[in-house]
């Protein structure tokens, strides 16, 4: 048991300091070629004027740099190959046993959060040049949405075909048998999480709430002795510490599509290895009702002539437009992904 506890905080750690250090290089990169957004939100979803969401986050006037996520992705990367490096040149007890790079717990998820971050970065780039295929730059919604599909296709033909899985677990029910339907109802987990990664809108908002959820999926997968996947996400914890540690306003850089892609792509991967798929909407509430409150934007102001429901969306910036500044609004959205995240945990042991 000691051994297996090191075996999650030690890797966490590493990747923390890794972060940390790594951080001045990158920024260094991100400022002197001018990697921000040169123009702010003008349009919502729907077509038409962004005049509050504009306001509130003025991008071409803070110029602040996109591509903060390769400080997680990037951290959690480095320190997952270091120990698995350091396993195969000391093969004795110690690194042997600290190594969590393991075929049936974390290589799905590791490739997911890497495929996810590339993806995401070359959209990034793109907006950051006002290129691309969608109006400003960037990867139109489109496309990004059908990689994300492919992403899902690949990863639940993995449990399909590799782990033999094909149920999806629902707390105090059981098993529930898909047979060939897992594949398309885990693309549709994929997509609506994705869909949250809109909440990267605040300083210090999306790091603080993906570190709760991932935090909470370490301890679930230390429950059911998955020791590695446990480890997994105890680092991207520790990623997004050091991500935060600069993301803090005024934030340094911003999250933005290399790190939200990635992350919540390996997100709905490491659910469904713990059989926690069944309280992810529980413990990733945040991005669900995120998601859900442009959803909800979008269709009331195309089914009652224009009227919306919220001041603005998401919901974090109708807080905003309510006067509420940015930093309460974090903060209690820290405090209920924090609660939410333990009753999930709770649900997932005793369901």
């Amino acid at each position: 048991m000691p051994t297996n506890v090191i075996k999650i905080l030690l890797p966490a750690l590493t990747t923390f300091i890794v972060g940390i250090i790594g951080t001045p290089l990158l920024t260094h990169y991100l400022y002197k070629y001018k990697m921000w957004k040169k123009k702010s939100v003008a349009k919502t979803a729907d077509g038409h004027a962004a005049t509050i969401t504009a306001k509130l986050h003025g991008d071409e006037e803070r110029k602040t740099p996109r591509m903060g996520g390769v400080v997680v992705w990037g951290s959690v990367l480095c320190t997952t190959l270091l120990f698995a490096v350091l396993s195969m040149i000391f093969p004795g007890d110690i690194f042997g046993k600290l190594n969590f790079l393991s075929r049936n717990q974390t290589w799905l998820p590791l490739f997911t959060l890497v495929a996810g971050a590339l993806c995401g970065i070359i959209d990034d780039y793109l907006v950051c040049r006002e290129q691309g295929t969608y109006a400003g730059g960037g990867l139109s919604l489109r496309i990004r949405l059908l990689f994300v599909i492919l992403l899902g296709l690949l990863a639940g033909l993995w449990f399909y075909v590799k782990l033999d899985i094909s149920s999806i677990h629902v707390p105090f029910w059981g098993e529930l048998r898909l047979g060939l339907l897992f594949i398309p109802v885990f693309i549709l987990f994929m997509i609506g999480i994705y869909s949250g990664g809109i909440i990267d809108g605040i300083d210090g908002l999306a790091g603080g709430i993906f570190a709760t959820i991932y935090a909470a999926y370490a301890v679930i997968a230390f429950a059911g002795n998955q020791v590695d996947l446990a480890a997994f996400c105890a680092v991207i914890v520790g990623g997004l510490l050091a991500f935060l540690w600069f993301n803090i306003p005024p934030a340094r850089f911003f999250l933005s599509e290399t790190g939200t892609m990635g992350l919540t792509a390996a997100l709905v991967v490491v659910a469904f290895l713990t059989h926690g798929e069944g309280v992810l909407p529980i413990i990733a509430l945040p991005l669900i009702v995120t998601s859900a409150s442009s959803i909800i934007q979008i269709t009331s102001k195309k089914l009652r002539k224009g009227k919306k429901v919220f001041l603005v969306a998401p919901l974090h910036n109708h807080f905003q437009a309510l006067g509420w500044p940015p930093y309460k609004v974090t903060m209690r959205y820290w405090i209920i992904s924090a609660l939410f995240a333990m009753f999930g945990v709770i649900i997932a042991l005793i369901g």
